[in-house]
């Protein structure tokens, strides 16, 4: 079975803890092995503030692209159905020609990282026409008050939050905006038994 999906323990956790949730949604949790729980922990929270405090930094997007490229070869070894890619820059946008969606219609997810007051990491996992379903780790009972932006209580499993793609794709520092171009980040990742090819996607279309 699956479980719900997670939310952050400290100020600082959303990257291991949006990378463990897009495990677990692409996943049962029979599937997972242990060894995919204990790198996530162990390759991310390697960042330090400006106080030279370890940790108190999140994660790094060096951290993050290392920890998608040993999922990969993980994959391969040990024969789990898991693949990944990384994207920056320009890659990282929203709009149906973008790789971010293509992912989403293939039954992929994304972690990407956002704006929240501070760079924060969120796992798309949905399309609802022009709306991302997405999943916040960072735990808030208080609506934005923001229009495109929308507070989701009743599917803990998928997503906890609407955010029109507009927003997403501001390059402000507004609440869910991608940001710069030359700082956007993110990770593609799939279960390769489960993925579907756009073929066949338009197809059911």
């Amino acid at each position: 079975m699956k479980n719900p999906l997670n939310y952050q323990t400290t100020e600082y956790d959303c990257g291991p803890t949006t990378m463990m949730n897009a495990i677990s949604f692409l996943f049962k949790r029979e599937e997972i092995l242990p060894d995919i729980t204990k790198s996530i922990m162990q390759y991310c929270l390697d960042g330090y503030n400006r106080k030279g405090e370890a940790y108190k930094s999140g994660t790094t997007d060096m951290a993050m692209n290392f920890l998608s490229h040993w999922l990969n070869q993980f994959g391969k070894v040990r024969k789990f159905p898991i693949l990944t890619e990384n994207l920056s820059g320009e890659q990282v946008y929203i709009d149906d020609s973008s790789k971010v969606l293509e992912c989403l219609y293939q039954k992929g997810v994304v972690v990407a990282k956002v704006m929240l007051g501070c760079w924060h990491y969120v796992l798309l996992t949905g399309i609802d026409g022009e709306y991302i379903e997405l999943f916040d780790p960072y735990y808030r009972q208080r609506s934005f008050g923001t229009e495109g932006i929308e507070m989701i209580w009743d599917e803990p499993k998928k997503y906890n939050r609407r955010v029109h793609r507009d927003v997403l794709n501001s390059t402000g520092k507004g609440n869910y905006a991608l940001g710069k171009t030359e700082c956007r980040q993110c990770v593609l990742l799939y279960n390769t038994n489960t993925r579907q090819t756009m073929d066949q996607i338009e197809y059911i279309i």
